[in-house]
């Protein structure tokens, strides 16, 4: 399976922090969190890592590449522990690709930028930068993610991964309807239908996506003719709306905490619980 991160954005709520450096860069805790997701996915099993990126963001593809220089420094100066750590970002059977959107047209146009490398039997997954999962301590790191890509693997049906979110706030995300049923963390159930920012009072559940997908290949298909939406955008919502129509989908809920580090305020919280996880007090 591969995985396709979309890392174009301009990460304008992140700024001024972001005028000159991706938002994807910027660390939690000891590395970059596009590294925790890559570390995610690779744990996932998964072995092939496409970049969706853009003009100006070279580092990040940099930062998954060697630096002799830099790693020559650090042998030669006795750094054993940090020259580990600089060479094995990830190991040698997984390879980063990228790939350049060349306009901001929605999530699914990003997605869409990768359909050359996805096999058209070949489900993939997705998984979004902004987005930091942290697991409970008592399980190793990543768990959610793993199982949800287990449970697409051993039933053939695409897993969405959930958060229960407060019923005051599901106008912020995308939430799915699952007919009532009633989910504990790690389990899934048949997806009805997916609706974007409901009102609280309209919403059919407090089940909001946040940012995993474990696709069929018919969703590339489908992305091909996905009309423009709104603001020009090709949304991946419409074309899993489509796939419901044709085949399952089943929402997956999460056992980890969910960081947002799209914005300030959510990117200090994961700091710090990155921080305490690791050991640290405060």
């Amino acid at each position: 399976m591969k995985a396709i991160i979309p890392v174009a954005g301009l990460g304008t709520r992140m700024l001024p922090a972001t005028k000159a450096i991706p938002k994807e860069l910027l660390p939690v805790y000891d590395r970059p969190i596009i590294q925790h997701v890559v570390e995610e996915a690779i744990a996932a099993g998964i072995t092939e890592i496409i970049l969706i990126t853009r003009s100006g963001k070279e580092a990040i593809e940099n930062h998954f590449d060697a630096h002799y220089e830099l790693e020559h420094r650090l042998e030669k100066n006795g750094k054993v522990v940090v020259l580990k750590q600089v060479k094995n970002i990830i190991p040698s059977c997984v390879q980063v690709l990228s790939i350049r959107q060349e306009d901001a047209l929605g999530l699914g146009h990003a997605i869409l930028c990768a359909r050359r490398l996805i096999n058209k039997d070949e489900p993939f997954a997705v998984l979004l930068p902004d987005v930091l999962l942290l697991d409970p301590a008592d399980v190793p790191l990543h768990s959610s993610f793993t199982a949800a890509v287990r449970k697409a693997r051993h039933t053939g049906i695409g897993q969405i991964m959930v958060d229960q979110v407060a019923e005051q706030e599901v106008d912020k995300y995308g939430i799915v309807d699952i007919n009532g049923s009633q989910l504990t963390a790690g389990d899934s159930a048949p997806i009805k239908r997916m609706v974007e920012k409901p009102k609280p009072a309209d919403s059919p559940s407090n089940l909001a996506v946040l940012g995993r997908y474990i696709l069929p290949p018919r969703v590339m298909t489908l992305l091909e003719d996905v009309a423009p939406g709104a603001g020009g955008e090709i949304q991946l919502t419409d074309a899993l709306d489509r796939l419901l129509q044709e085949q399952p989908l089943e929402a997956f809920l999460s056992a980890a905490k969910v960081h947002d580090c799209g914005n300030k305020y959510g990117f200090v919280k994961a700091n710090l619980a990155v921080a305490q996880r690791a050991g640290m007090d405060f």
